[in-house]
């Protein structure tokens, strides 16, 4: 088993409990405890977990996401604005791949260009887009109720079926140095592979985002186009080295 296949294991059994023994992770790896750690050492080096007597803990900032109830009801302002500027992005008769998410949902009212096709793997984006009718795909998958997003093997499967003149991706972290981040590995593979397929990408972030590194690499900055609010002053001239900004 390859080192980062590991960790994600690792940090994901610490996301179902909270706390784990090390002997638990050994049993549950296949690994010796010498092994698990050298894992859990390096991953504390990287502010992904906390080493305890006889396992480890989760630091939940970069591993524990907010639900959707929870997203909704923060910085609505900034999303709202962020998402005008992404549907101003689109023209008529483009087929689009639509991250799950508060900032790309609020997208769907806002758009106008005509005979626009939407690929999502967002639940609640399906029923907006529905209610607006536009035509639209919901990939299949594992549905994650806390974000409501479709993820895993299937979904992934199911995004081979498609090619994008443009993706609308979230994001929880954005840093120059370690690019576009997100807590859920299996959100990552997802938001990836949309990106591949895609002949551009437009990542959306509020500039509380900005600085922040979660635990899953989505893929460098200068690979999208960020839309944002702002972005702090602080990081603007690092963001703006590696990448174009659209904000307002």
């Amino acid at each position: 088993m390859l080192t980062e296949e590991r960790h994600g294991m690792i940090i994901q059994r610490l996301q179902e409990k909270g706390v784990v023994k090390m002997q638990e992770l050994a049993e549950m790896l296949g690994a010796s405890e010498s092994t698990v750690r050298r894992d859990l050492i390096d991953l504390e080096s990287r502010n992904l977990l906390k080493r305890v007597h006889g396992g480890a803990s989760l630091l939940p900032h970069k591993s524990q996401e907010l639900g959707m109830e929870e997203k909704t009801s923060k910085n609505i302002q900034q999303k709202n604005s962020i998402a005008s500027l992404a549907a101003s992005q689109l023209l008529d008769g483009e087929c689009i791949y639509l991250d799950a998410g508060t900032t790309t949902l609020a997208m769907i009212s806002l758009i106008d260009a005509k005979g626009v096709t939407v690929v999502t793997n967002g639940l609640s984006h399906i029923e907006e887009l529905v209610r607006k009718q536009i035509p639209s795909y919901l990939l299949g998958g594992m549905m994650k109720s806390h974000t409501k997003a479709v993820v895993g093997s299937i979904a992934l499967q199911n995004l081979e079926n498609f090619r994008f003149d443009k993706c609308f991706l979230g994001t929880n972290g954005v840093d120059a140095k370690m690019g576009y981040t997100t807590p859920d590995p299996e959100e990552a593979l997802i938001k990836r592979r949309a990106h591949q397929l895609s002949g551009k990408t437009y990542v959306l972030a509020d500039s509380s985002k900005f600085g922040e590194v979660a635990f899953a690499k989505l893929f460098d900055l200068q690979e999208a186009v960020v839309i944002t609010d702002t972005v702090p002053e602080r990081l603007r001239q690092s963001i703006a080295s590696k990448t174009k900004i659209i904000e307002g």
